[in-house]
């Protein structure tokens, strides 16, 4: 059974699916407990949004996809075993280390990206 001090290694491996994207957004926070980015400044919105984080919480270490968000579609074709840690429409909950799931995240993540940066322009 997976404990908390397992925690870590899973935020290691959330926040370096998300690192690819720091350069082209903005990073808000970089801790041990929390990787978070924003996008760029929106004229539609006319503010930054937010783009995804990695947390580690007391009980999972959870991953905020926000284009999931925003673009539902983008989780058509999710495996039955991502949706199992999804919490509400753009949380992902891991208290283990999944690496096919964090390689489809990956791609979700991507795709997401993709979309997201299309978006607000």
């Amino acid at each position: 059974m997976p404990s908390q001090t397992d925690f870590p290694l899973v935020f290691e491996h959330l926040k370096r699916i998300l690192k690819p994207y720091a350069p082209k957004l903005t990073v808000k926070m970089d801790n041990q407990n929390v990787f978070y980015l924003d996008g760029p400044y929106s004229e539609k919105y006319k503010r930054e949004l937010y783009f995804a984080s990695t947390h580690i919480k007391k009980n999972y270490v959870s991953f905020y996809l926000m284009p999931v968000y925003m673009y539902p579609e983008l989780l058509k074709g999710m495996s039955p075993a991502l949706k199992k840690h999804i919490q509400g429409k753009s949380c992902f909950n891991f208290k283990k280390v999944e690496p096919e799931l964090f390689k489809e995240l990956e791609s979700l993540t991507k795709s997401g990206f993709a979309r997201f940066m299309k978006e607000l322009k």
